[in-house]
């Protein structure tokens, strides 16, 4: 049987940041919920007041053996912005920051030293921002968040037409 791993990441709107990741093979699952705040259990209402200290987030359950760290790292970078601290898209605000929490010193080398590669690759010109915290307590979001790019898929598609899906495509098509 897999030993299953744990992975969170913070990259703008948590419904546009689990259909990526869910599609990917190793990965058991990706739920949307919150993660470094201060309010134990929060609700979205309560998150989206920016008053908790929490960001949407996703967390990965994956099986190590089919899909390394730093494979969703490499992921993760071609899904956000990483040039924007301070939201991600059409969402703004420290809700939707976009971090990295790592669950050990291991995992934090290898985000530095993507976040590094980043930068040096020259894609981009301007600095990569996206924070690479200690992980905290995840709290999954309300059962209706869950995969809601499947219960709402025009929903879904509105929120990816907000600029991320053009974003994704002028950064990382095969011919950039």
């Amino acid at each position: 049987m897999a030993e299953y791993k744990k992975a969170i990441f913070a990259g703008g709107c948590f419904w546009c940041m689990v259909q990526p990741f869910d599609t990917l093979p190793g990965v058991k699952s990706v739920i949307s919920g919150y993660t470094g705040g201060h309010k134990e259990n929060p609700t979205y209402e309560e998150v989206c007041s920016h008053t908790t200290g929490h960001l949407e987030t996703v967390e990965i359950t994956y099986d190590p053996d089919k899909m390394s760290y730093e494979k969703l790292l490499s992921y993760y970078w071609q899904v956000v912005d990483p040039t924007d601290e301070m939201g991600q898209f059409q969402d703004r605000g420290e809700t939707y920051r976009p971090v990295i929490y790592y669950n050990d010193e291991t995992e934090k080398a290898l985000a530095e030293k993507s976040k590094q590669e980043l930068a040096d690759s020259g894609k981009f010109d301007k600095p990569i921002v996206v924070a690479i915290e200690p992980v905290q307590k995840f709290w999954p979001a309300e059962d209706y968040h869950q995969y809601f790019y499947q219960k709402n898929p025009l929903r879904y598609m509105m929120e990816e037409a907000g600029g991320r899906a053009d974003f994704i495509e002028k950064h990382w098509s095969k011919n950039n």
